[in-house]
């Protein structure tokens, strides 16, 4: 999966709702609640994957669907004191998954740390991720 934008969040932003959309039609999800996710890391790498994960935690186990992502801290400083140096801090905007509304289509098992990367370039940033899923049964 591959996530493209002007910024890293924006790269971020739009990975993680590619892997959101293998899940459940965008389309169907309406912007009625949010649900706060972080994550740290020790490269911008695993801050994407540790993330990635943490985003599908609240799909799967809380049974929240995401149409969009915003971020209140994205923070690559390695100097920043205390734990792991990068950091971020994201609102996932959508609403409760409704099984009358969100047809599942894919059930994603997680994101790997192997494969993943991230590139920043002056016309902008590019991020990549493997997605463990598998098909859904008689589809």
């Amino acid at each position: 999966m591959i996530g493209r934008g002007a910024t890293l969040p924006e790269a971020f932003a739009q990975v993680a709702l590619g892997v959101f959309a293998l899940m459940a039609d965008p389309a169907s999800v309406e912007e009625r609640d949010a649900r706060e996710v972080r994550a740290h890391g020790t490269a911008p790498e695993k801050l994407l994957v540790n993330w990635l994960n943490e985003c599908l935690y609240v799909m799967d186990v809380e049974g929240f669907a995401a149409r969009r992502v915003e971020f209140s801290m994205f923070a690559l400083d390695a100097a920043a004191p205390g734990g792991e140096p990068l950091r971020l801090y994201s609102r996932l905007h959508g609403e409760d998954i409704d099984p009358t509304r969100h047809i599942p289509r894919e059930i994603v098992r997680g994101i790997r740390a192997e494969g993943a990367t991230v590139f920043e370039a002056g016309n902008g940033s590019e991020v990549h991720v493997v997605v463990q899923e598998e098909g859904l049964a008689g589809a």
